[in-house]
C-alpha cells in the first residue's frame, strides 16, 4: 500500500489532502473520497487505505481546507461538547453547492495528472454531508463521474431549490445511495423526493435502507457505528465500482 500526504491547488486556496493506492508501477481507477462532517483524521485514512486495497487509486482531500489544514475538530468532542459541535456547523455553512462544485472540478483535474490513476472515468464516495457532494459531482461533470455511493448522506431530498435532487436529469452516473433506517437528516418525505427524481430522470441506482442503522453507522468511530452495517456497505460500495470502474 502507497499512502502520501500532498497539497492540492484549489481556485480558493490549497487543501491538504492524502491519496491512497496500491504498491507497484501499475494504474489504477481512481475514486474520490469526500469526508463526512467530523473532517479528515485517522478513521478517515483507515477507510481511504481499505478501498485503495481493493485497487483504486483514492484521493481523500480536506474539504475544510479554507478554515485550515486538518485535523480542525475533536471528533471525540463533538457529539458532547457545545463549543466542538458549534465550529462542526460553522465549517459545514461554508460548503456551499457552489464551492462544493468548484473544488470537485480541481479534485477531478488532480486525478487527470496522475501517471498512476486508470481511465477518465472517476468513482465518488461520500459520508454524511459528503453524501450530497458525490450528487453534485455527478450531476456537474458526469463524462466525469461513472459511480457515486453516498452513505447516511442527509438532506437529499429537501424542500429547498437547492436540494441535490433537483440535479438528477444531469446525473448519469450509475449510483448507490445507503440510507439509515433512524436518521433525522433524511426522513421519509426525503426519500421519496429523492427516489423520485431518481425514477423521472432515469437515473440507474439503488437505495438501500440498512437495518438498524442510525445517522454514521458505517463510520467506525462515531458513537452510532454498526459492524454489520458497515461491512455492508463495503460490499455495497465495491460491487458498484467492480460494475462501472474496472474497465476504465
Amino acid at each position: 500500500m502507497t499512502e502520501q500526504a500532498l497539497d492540492i491547488k484549489t481556485a480558493d486556496g490549497v487543501a491538504d489532502s492524502h491519496v491512497f493506492h496500491p504498491d507497484g508501477p501499475g494504474a489504477w481507477p481512481a475514486v474520490i473520497f469526500f469526508m463526512d462532517g467530523l473532517g479528515i483524521r485517522p478513521e478517515m485514512h483507515v477507510m481511504g487505505r481499505r478501498l485503495a486495497a481493493a485497487g483504486y487509486y483514492v484521493v481523500q482531500p480536506n474539504l475544510y481546507y479554507r478554515a485550515g489544514r486538518s485535523p480542525l475538530l475533536d471528533a471525540a468532542k463533538v457529539f458532547t461538547n457545545e463549543a466542538e459541535r458549534a465550529k462542526l456547523f460553522g465549517l459545514i455553512r461554508q460548503l456551499t453547492p457552489d464551492v462544493v462544485v468548484r473544488d470537485a472540478g480541481a479534485w477531478l483535474q488532480f486525478l487527470s495528472q496522475q501517471p498512476q490513476v486508470k481511465g477518465s472515468k472517476v468513482g465518488a464516495v461520500g459520508y454524511c454531508m459528503g453524501g450530497a457532494m458525490v450528487l453534485r459531482a455527478a450531476a456537474h461533470y458526469p463524462d466525469r463521474i461513472a459511480a457515486g455511493a453516498s452513505f447516511h448522506g442527509g438532506r437529499l431530498g429537501a424542500d429547498s431549490p437547492d436540494s441535490p435532487h433537483h440535479l438528477a436529469p444531469k446525473i448519469r452516473a450509475k449510483l448507490h445511495i445507503g440510507l439509515a433506517e433512524t436518521d433525522d437528516s433524511m426522513p421519509l418525505e426525503m426519500v421519496n423526493r429523492l427516489t423520485s427524481a431518481l425514477d423521472k430522470s432515469g437515473v440507474d441506482y439503488q437505495a438501500e435502507v440498512y437495518p438498524g442503522t442510525r445517522h454514521g453507522w458505517a463510520v467506525a468511530d462515531t458513537p452510532v457505528y454498526q459492524r454489520e452495517g458497515a461491512e455492508h456497505h463495503w460490499e455495497r460500495l465495491l460491487a458498484l465500482f467492480r460494475a462501472t470502474l474496472q474497465a476504465g
